[in-house]
């Protein structure tokens, strides 16, 4: 396997995994929290010396041209839709109709340049089903069920994050606009109002990071930043009572299956890919406003801790990484 990512410069390396990685210059996009956009013509420029026999492309917007390039050259090509195109135009303010209308067509063309289009979810397939796409195949993702896991709960770095509060509520993510990370604070404020002691604490950076803070001052709300180690990722999750995942757009929401992993309930939005995942008993799927996550997180802590943990870690089992790889070969042929 070959990687080509963006990158602040050019690179081409070899990781311990014996995967070959090349990184192409690329400017930073504005205001999403690091994403880079890749210029296609370098892309194309590494392709021709790799001489690829499958190709797999995982940015459907800048790099959505790429399927033309595989089909001339004879090269197997799968496209992974990550996101909702309609949706993406929608929290750019373009009006549900119009955002359907470029969406559709759009889509169409993308997918006609591919052999097989991957969609992680039924939400993320249907903007593709609304315009018959034929070539589309349900791949969902998996977690890591031994990186993150119930047993990595640590009870005095629990103590020490929730600062002597009972509850102990985590979001994990990027702090970027479409994640509504400012709906994790509210929820906060809300529970804090009903008099639940509880403490926020957010991991990870991004653009937001300073209004959310101004929007935290004075409720228990602890930011992190960004937390590089993997493994203090997964304890955090382990040893939180609920997590948070409040975005109204994923497509499919990585971080909160590794909560499920973690023994760990999740709140996510019903409005996202993540009503598929969470289920009742191991989370909740609720309105996209505060009051709604704060009943919601309520209304798991008065279910007894071992029985909601055991029905995290449950659902998350129905999602390992093998099933995924199989699904992934299949794709590629």
């Amino acid at each position: 396997m070959t990687l080509v990512v963006p990158g602040p410069r050019y690179a081409d390396e070899w990781l311990p995994t014996g995967v070959r990685r090349f990184s192409l210059p690329a400017p930073r996009i504005p205001a999403t929290g690091g994403y880079r956009a890749v210029d296609p013509h370098r892309v194309r420029a590494v392709l021709r010396r790799l001489e690829p026999d499958r190709l797999e492309v995982s940015d459907r917007l800048t790099l959505r041209g790429m399927g033309t390039w595989a089909r001339r050259h004879g090269v197997p090509s799968v496209v992974i839709s990550h996101e909702r195109l309609d949706r993406l135009l929608e929290q750019f303010l373009v009006s549900p109709p119009v955002a359907r209308r470029v969406a559709d067509a759009a889509n169409r063309r993308m997918a006609g340049s591919y052999d097989t289009v991957v969609c992680t979810t039924t939400f993320a397939r249907a903007e593709f089903d609304r315009i018959a796409t034929p070539n589309v195949l349900r791949v969902p993702l998996g977690v890591d069920l031994t990186a993150f896991a119930p047993k990595l709960r640590d009870e005095g770095w629990r103590r020490t994050l929730s600062g002597g509060a009972d509850t102990l509520i985590v979001h994990c993510g990027r702090l970027s606009p479409e994640k509504h990370v400012e709906r994790s604070v509210d929820t906060i404020a809300a529970l804090t109002g009903a008099g639940v002691a509880a403490r926020l604490v957010v991991a990870g950076d991004g653009p937001r990071r300073r209004a959310l803070e101004r929007r935290a001052r004075g409720l228990p709300v602890t930011f992190l930043g960004f937390v590089s180690d993997r493994s203090d990722v997964a304890k955090l999750l382990a040893s939180a009572d609920v997590s948070l995942a409040p975005g109204p757009h994923e497509t499919f929401g990585l971080a909160a299956l590794e909560a499920l992993a973690s023994g760990t309930p999740v709140v996510v939005s019903a409005s996202s890919a993540l009503r598929e995942i969470v289920q009742p008993g191991c989370g909740a799927a609720v309105d996209d406003h505060a009051p709604a996550f704060a009943s919601a997180v309520a209304g798991l802590l008065e279910s007894p801790e071992d029985l909601r943990r055991a029905a995290a870690r449950a659902r998350a089992e129905e999602f390992a990484w093998p099933v995924s790889v199989r699904g992934m070969l299949a794709a590629l042929g």
